[in-house]
């Protein structure tokens, strides 16, 4: 999932900017995790050790209130609620890659990611986005072609993937919904040769950055065979140690490189 946090991480200063180029610094001094990675760990943790997802993403919030958590997750957080909210934004699919990586059936992806996802985004565009993502990292992980990739993705959740990023690039704007955001992140990925250039193309769309890497870059990171050295250590680097401890203890129990 190193991937994902790679994304994120990168993504972090660009959210809200309105990036339209690929060509910009990897990290800065500003570059740091956010809500994105926060959740994506709290998810490796409860398949690493159990418990409940509810629970997990709870303490999480409370351990890093101020890593840029949406309005509704926060009220829903910050008061322990148990019951979810129905959303269809892309919190759930920003989080997922850890039930991808874990995962050895796409059945059991599918089922992950919606044990994950339902918890707060019961609405089904919430639950289809995060399945999509996982769907994508397992198969990807699996060996499957990225041509058998997007026609899995378009026959079993209804995205249109026909489009390139140049032809979406110039009228794409902020969108946190799971539709509007997870079939360009999964585009981005296809068109990308390696984990970085996945992110690049995800952040260069100009919409919700760090979650748009976030997803491309988890992506990329199942086909491609992991992170390269120096993007892990500039990663890692950028975790304090409990985040890390549950990464590490993640990427040992998957043989992730």
């Amino acid at each position: 999932m190193l991937g994902a946090i790679a994304g994120d991480i990168i993504g972090s200063v660009h959210e809200g900017a309105g990036t339209k180029t690929r060509d910009f610094p990897l990290f800065t001094p500003a570059s740091t995790f956010t809500d994105d990675t926060v959740l994506t760990v709290a998810v490796a943790e409860v398949l690493l050790e159990g418990g409940d997802f509810i629970d997990a993403f709870h303490d999480y919030f409370h351990r890093y209130p101020d890593a840029g958590f949406g309005g509704i997750f926060r009220q829903w957080a910050a008061a322990r609620a148990r019951a979810p909210y129905h959303s269809f934004g892309n919190g759930s699919a920003m989080r997922v890659s850890p039930a991808g990586f874990a995962a050895g059936s796409l059945a059991e992806a599918l089922e992950l990611a919606q044990r994950s996802a339902e918890v707060t985004h019961d609405h089904p565009e919430g639950i289809r986005g995060a399945q999509a993502v996982a769907a994508v990292i397992q198969l990807a992980r699996f060996g499957a072609t990225k041509t058998e990739i997007l026609t899995e993705v378009e026959a079993r959740f209804g995205y249109d993937l026909s489009a390139s990023l140049e032809d979406i690039r110039p009228h794409y704007r902020f969108d946190v919904t799971c539709r509007g955001s997870v079939p360009p992140a999964i585009i981005a990925f296809l068109e990308a040769d390696d984990v970085e250039a996945a992110i690049r193309n995800a952040v260069s769309l100009g919409g919700d950055a760090d979650t748009l890497a976030c997803m491309a870059g988890g992506m990329a990171e199942a086909f491609h065979g992991g992170v390269p050295s120096a993007l892990r250590e500039a990663v890692l680097t950028r975790l304090d140690p409990d985040l890390t401890r549950v990464v590490n203890a993640f990427r040992a129990r998957h043989a992730l490189p």
